[in-house]
């Protein structure tokens, strides 16, 4: 009977079936540093590039090689009912793209590299296959002919019993089949599954040492699970096992959803004889819903999709910087202290890893670490990041820009001389319409129809229009700030306005208004908003035509 199921294996996965010692020299044990980390990225090709997976693979990556050891790119791949097309690319480009220098797997689009492959687990089932019949051969697995439909009927029947789910102990129906029942299915054609026969119990107890939660235990696993489907490909718990065991894995960092199935991993490590990895496991990234918190949703949320970000139009460095803000709460102060250090220099542990209730992702927070990163840009960075974000998405903006680069890169220079006071923003590249779009004469003209409504709120019409000539009388665009507000002062002393906000504070009932009302109604017409960079560098960057054109719109 044992031959005759082999042999139906071995027709469903053709192609050479290994021993246990063939793979283990196949795959020998890394010759690294030590202390070295072995770490891996591992997932599944089924849609987008969660912002978590980036994440995750930012922490292994970071552990790896601060430890001078081996980062590598894993697709598992089994779950061929949920693939979607184009989606391994799309894992190696996010990960090439956010700067993930991957030693191993693939390395660029069908570039696979290393010594430890195939690293795409559709591509190592004789692998899986191999162990699958040596667990057979020791009777440590066994074959299951129970249709879905009959593992669904006892699914039920344990539910409506309140009785604990699962295939174990005398639900496991197959487990002891007699050899002449399995022989009658096999004859039959039945198609079968391969089980892993659990020598766990309810009652037992499992300890183990997780590296960010610290001691812990948890009940043993007695659960018959699937190792092999139907099809011949492995389940997930038995391909990881197998692969970081052959691909000598050292640190399995992973997201804290898996933490219920370590007592499963251990006990299979522990079943094929070898020594398991260290486990640690990382708190989701969560976000708050009214006043609770909750995980990010890959289907409710669109910033859980890496692609949300580039639309948006967020450095890759400001994102890499706000992920590690996430992993490690001392990353703020180590960047104060290092403002020009490259962050690859930030050394991650596991201590500040360790966090109970999960890292929050709040997008004012990330908006400020954008910021930060923008301004410390120099103008030809700014111009070209700019550029290449709006060829993207915002052709029109982009035109504008590259129509007077000489002028745009004037815009960019706005308040930006002295990197104490830097202009702080724009956050994001789909902030720029916004943030410098009235500096182009069409766009300010198509976006300031609510220019009148500003005005009526700071001062009337004809007010307005005495407020312009008499600063257009004296201002000229050749005057240093201190001859520009000196100017400033005069056409309100002329005018009846207070020179300060705290002269007007003192007597407001001497005053048609202050100085803020004065610059409020030029700001206003010359940007179509009450709020603007530095007015006097607004003015000189714009031109003398433009200025008088704008501000004698008025009369």
């Amino acid at each position: 009977m044992l031959s005759e199921l082999i042999s139906r294996i071995e027709a469903l996965i053709p192609g050479p079936t290994y021993s246990p010692a063939d793979l283990e020299q196949k795959y020998p044990i890394r010759n690294l540093p030590a202390g070295a980390m072995v770490t891996r990225i591992a997932p599944s090709p089924t849609g987008f590039m969660h912002i978590g997976t980036v994440y995750m693979a930012l922490v292994n990556e970071r552990l790896a090689h601060q430890s001078s050891g081996i980062f590598y790119l894993r697709i598992e791949d089994t779950d061929k009912k949920r693939e979607v097309q184009g989606a391994t690319g799309l894992i190696v480009n996010c990960l090439q793209r956010y700067g993930m220098r991957v030693d191993e797997g693939e390395v660029a689009q069908d570039v696979e590299v290393g010594n430890y492959g195939p690293y795409k687990q559709s591509e190592r089932a004789n692998i899986y296959k191999s162990y699958i019949i040596d667990l057979l051969r020791q009777g440590k697995a066994y074959p299951c002919f129970c249709t879905p439909e009959e593992l669904k009927d006892q699914h039920d029947m344990q539910e409506l019993q309140k009785i604990r789910t699962g295939y174990y102990g005398r639900f496991a129906k197959w487990r002891d089949a007699s050899e002449e029942s399995v022989r009658e299915q096999l004859a039959a054609n039945t198609p079968f599954t391969i089980r892993f026969r659990s020598e766990g119990s309810e009652s037992g107890r499992i300890a183990f040492e997780d590296a960010l939660k610290g001691h812990r235990e948890l009940p043993e696993n007695d659960q018959d699970i699937v190792v092999m489907k139907t099809e011949g490909l492995p389940t997930y718990h038995f391909a990881h096992v197998v692969d970081d065991h052959l691909m000598r894995t050292t640190h399995v960092l992973r997201g804290d959803e898996w933490f219920a199935s370590v007592p499963l991993h251990l006990q299979l490590f522990q079943t094929m004889g070898w020594q398991p990895p260290t486990y640690g496991h990382v708190m989701p990234i969560n976000k708050m819903e009214g006043s609770s918190k909750r995980k990010l949703s890959k289907r409710k949320d669109p910033e859980a999709n890496v692609a949300y970000y580039d639309e948006q139009g967020y450095p890759v460095p400001a994102v890499i910087e706000y992920l590690l803000n996430l992993a490690n709460s001392d990353f703020e102060d180590w960047r104060k202290a290092n403002p020009t250090v490259d962050a690859r220099e930030f050394q991650l542990t596991f201590q500040k890893l360790q966090n109970s209730n999960g890292a929050l992702f709040d997008f004012t927070k990330m908006d400020d670490v954008s910021k930060e990163w923008i301004a410390k840009s120099s103008i030809d960075e700014f111009f070209a990041e700019a550029v290449a974000w709006t060829t993207m998405y915002d052709a029109e903006l982009t035109d504008r820009m590259q129509s007077d680069i000489a002028y745009t890169k004037k815009i960019i220079g706005i308040e930006r001389h002295d990197p104490a006071t830097v202009r702080k923003d724009v956050a994001k590249w789909s902030d720029l319409r916004h943030e410098m779009g009235y500096f182009f004469d069409d766009f300010f003209t198509a976006e300031s129809a609510h220019l009148s409504e500003s005005l009526v709120k700071t001062m009337e019409k004809k007010e307005a229009q005495r407020v312009v000539a008499a600063f257009l009388e004296t201002y000229q665009i050749e005057d240093t700030k201190e001859e520009w507000i000196a100017k400033i002062r005069t056409v309100c002393r002329e005018l009846g306005y207070a020179e300060t906000a705290k002269e007007f504070k003192l007597k407001p009932e001497s005053f048609a208004g202050s100085i803020a009302n004065v610059t409020g109604v030029l700001r206003i017409l010359l940007t179509g908003r009450t709020f603007s960079p530095d007015l006097y560098e607004v003015m000189r960057v714009m031109g003398i035509e433009r200025l008088r054109q704008r501000l004698m719109a008025i009369t």
